[in-house]
């Protein structure tokens, strides 16, 4: 593998992994702008504007956008999140260029009034589809409780209000403040000429504006708390716990990694068994997320509404074994395979070494190899998760139950 990196006059960083072996490509262009960024009167912007993106530019209609990338057999798409905003595409060598045209074209979007209108429509429509989902309305209460007026708590929908209320102007001037070149990184992974695909892009996305957005980080103050929510059409009880966990930039997230998976992972870990295992519950499994500047541990049950109780009680027994007793090495390395396993059947192929490339630069600004990574993850101890354990409690969670139930067993979340 051969990494290369270069940044243009205007800022815009260009990396890339050559895989000798591969007989694809895939390029994403990585915006440092989410949900976090939005001021309170354009929450949801970052989302909307992803959609708005696919709606045509002044080359490109949005039928013709779609035809183009047909036309070349990609597998393309885009996403939003917390803190970024990817668009991306797969494709054979051959078609590199013509892929890096459309995605270019498209991020010089024309964001017209009449797409506006129709757009926003569909967007109202995505989010009210989730709002009828308990397990995405129990996450939404959760992240807010959990994370209060902190940015991190924003929707990444926004809401039916902020949406209907948002204006083209809105968003034009939200594009233009943080579509701006130092704000972007092109990451590519697979087969491709280096050299060539850099004089492309100086070709073609050096006149972008300059500029850079830096992002304000605002000090994560968690504050224990429970709610419940009530709704009685719901026939399950969905329950949330979050912790605090380490942030993006701490090496600590690798023994968060193995942490989750040891407690909750999907198959074999200490929830599996106490919860999934015996019939108590349909979901039961922890997640570490990981934000510049913070991080949290989430925890998810589903059950029937007279089990959830007990449930909750059962989990937070599990976290208490963890954060008195730590983990056996047989447990850690148990974890390590499932991650390394993972890890590298999501890096072999260009698409997943594209995302991992990018998402490593723009949270670290640091390339590493997967050997690297892999050599970070097998260092995890059971010392090392109980050090940071000591920092990171799981013993007093944000809580958030919806369903049936007014209320939780007192027991369940007794300390």
């Amino acid at each position: 593998m051969t990494f290369r990196y270069t940044r243009l006059a205007n800022g815009l960083e260009i990396i890339g992994e050559y895989m000798p072996h591969s007989r694809s490509v895939a390029v994403g262009f990585f915006v440092k702008t989410g949900a976090r960024d939005e001021r309170p009167e354009e929450a949801g912007v970052s989302h909307f504007l992803e959609h708005m993106v696919f709606k045509g530019t002044e080359r490109r209609t949005a039928l013709d956008v779609n035809r183009d990338f047909d036309a070349i057999g990609a597998h393309y798409n885009a996403c939003t999140g917390e803190e970024t905003t990817l668009f991306w595409a797969t494709v054979l060598p051959e078609y590199l260029f013509s892929a890096l045209d459309i995605l270019a074209d498209i991020l010089q979007p024309s964001l017209r009034q009449e797409d506006f209108d129709t757009e926003k429509q569909v967007i109202l429509e995505e989010i009210r589809m989730y709002e009828d989902q308990p397990m995405w309305s129990a996450y939404d209460e959760a992240v807010a409780l959990f994370f209060r007026d902190h940015p991190l708590g924003h929707r990444i929908l926004g809401t039916v209000e902020s949406i209907t209320a948002l204006t083209r102007e809105q968003m034009r001037d939200y594009y233009q403040r943080r579509y701006v070149a130092g704000n972007i990184v092109v990451a590519l992974a697979g087969r491709f000429d280096w050299e060539a695909t850099v004089d492309w892009l100086q070709d073609h996305c050096g006149n972008w504006p300059k500029g850079a957005t830096p992002r304000q980080l605002v000090p994560l103050e968690p504050r224990p708390a429970t709610k419940i929510v009530p709704r009685s059409q719901v026939n399950q009880e969905h329950v949330f716990l979050l912790t605090p966990a380490p942030p993006a930039e701490s090496n600590d997230r690798y023994a968060a990694e193995v942490l989750a998976t040891i407690v909750g992972d999907d198959v074999g870990s200490r929830l599996y068994w106490a919860l999934i295992d015996t019939g108590r519950a349909d979901s039961a499994d922890m997640s570490y997320h990981e934000y510049q500047g913070a991080g949290a541990f989430f925890t998810y049950l589903c059950s029937e509404p007279d089990d959830a109780g007990a449930n909750v009680a059962i989990t937070l027994e599990t976290f208490r074994q963890v954060a008195q007793e730590s983990v056996t090495e047989e447990e850690v390395a148990q974890a390590q395979s499932k991650l390394a396993s993972r890890w590298v059947r999501g890096n072999e192929r260009p698409q997943g070494r594209m995302r991992s490339l990018g998402y490593s630069w723009v949270y670290l600004h640091e390339y590493r190899s997967v050997d690297e990574e892999l050599a970070r993850l097998r260092a995890v101890t059971p010392q090392q998760i109980r050090a940071f354990l000591e920092q990171y409690n799981l013993l007093e969670p944000t809580v958030v139950a919806l369903g049936p139930l007014t209320e939780l067993a007192s027991s369940a979340l007794a300390s």
